[in-house]
């Protein structure tokens, strides 16, 4: 699980600059505001993540299902996180750390447990 963990982080990293610049964009060039950019930050990026997660992460094919699945999935939360951080007025930085923690641990654990789910 350890080596999984650490993949999976890796590959996080390089997912999320690429969330933060395009969320950076939106936002601050495109004068969007924070749940749309992070919504489309958010498109951008889990291309990225779900096909190399399946391929070096999880060592599993990458369907059509799985891809709708945990976009859907995290893109609710992207846009939920964005949402309240309009809300309440959250600073687009905090908003930023925030959801990219938050989408780390939940889309590791949704990937493992649900999307990349081992048949025993």
């Amino acid at each position: 699980m350890l080596a999984l963990l650490t993949r999976y982080v890796s590959i996080g990293v390089i997912n999320t600059l690429i969330h933060w610049i395009t969320f950076a964009t939106g936002h601050y060039l495109l004068n969007l505001d924070q749940m749309l950019s992070n919504l489309i930050a958010f498109i951008v990026a889990v291309s990225f993540s779900f096909f190399a997660n399946a391929k070096w992460t999880f060592k599993a094919s990458a369907g059509l299902a799985q891809y709708i699945l945990f976009t859907m999935f995290m893109g609710f939360m992207a846009l939920t996180v964005g949402y309240t951080a309009d809300k309440i007025h959250l600073a687009p930085l905090l908003t930023l750390i925030f959801f990219s923690a938050l989408s780390m641990v939940f889309g590791f654990l949704f990937s493992n447990f649900v999307i990349f789910r081992r048949k025993i």
